[in-house]
């Protein structure tokens, strides 16, 4: 019996086609209805659920990876702890967790990522990474200010210092899930004052009980067209 050859393989047709396929898909994705920035844990979870009620949704990272801060786990040691809500939220997308003393579940960082991330495409969002959002379209409608989309380019065109143009993506919505840093709403209140953005964007020490109670009530619209969430909600409200 003679085995099947494969046909020679051509470096030029590779080229092609990865050139050919980002292309393609990315113009289809420069007009959403909802941008999210950072593929971090809230990043993610958001995409997923949006992308199941049919929300065209794209999530940018400016890293080369997704999962923002999970993977080290606390001190390095990949494990999360939760409890019974976020335990819920895992299970629907099959992580398997242990549980833990007093109420909590402990699940292997890695396998959230990854589950995570796996969740959010299966149910038709995009993530892009590599892709920093270095700024925020804004209009002006009936007297207030609405941010209209974001202003994109390679995290490593950033990371060189070069100079090079970025391009724009609309969205009905943005979605600033940078974590801590809450980088989306900080360029806002630093560029555009006039959207009236008070106080200062900053966090307080930790107070684990407070602090996740929190980032659920501050998760909400700063300005029309920009909602906060996650640990970037803290940072601002």
């Amino acid at each position: 019996m003679l085995l099947e050859v494969s046909p020679m393989i051509d470096e030029i047709e590779i080229s092609r086609a990865i050139i050919k396929a980002f292309l393609t898909d990315f113009i289809e994705n420069l007009e959403l209805d909802v941008v999210i920035v950072g593929a971090g844990p809230s990043g993610l979870t958001a995409a997923r659920y949006l992308a199941k009620e049919g929300v065209r949704v794209t999530v940018f990272e400016r890293n080369l990876y997704v999962g923002g801060g999970i993977w080290g786990g606390g001190i390095m040691f990949p494990r999360i702890v939760v409890q019974e809500e976020a335990k819920e939220l895992l299970e629907e997308i099959g992580v398997n967790l242990r549980k833990a003393d007093k109420g909590y579940y402990i699940a292997d960082a890695v396998e959230v990522v990854s589950k995570c991330t796996a969740a959010a495409i299966d149910a038709g969002a995009k993530i892009y990474i590599g892709m920093n959002v270095e700024d925020v379209m804004f209009r002006k409608e009936d007297g207030h200010y609405r941010i209209c989309g974001v202003v994109i380019n390679w995290n490593a065109v950033e990371l060189a210092g070069l100079h090079v143009d970025p391009i724009a993506v609309k969205a009905k919505v943005v979605i600033d899930a940078t974590g801590h840093e809450a980088s989306v709403v900080r360029k806002v209140k630093e560029k555009l004052p006039e959207a009236n953005i008070k106080g200062k964007i900053l966090e307080k020490p930790m107070w684990a009980e407070v602090g996740e109670k929190a980032v659920v009530e501050n998760t909400r619209e700063v300005v029309p067209g920009l909602i906060v969430a996650g640990m970037a909600a803290n940072a601002v409200f």
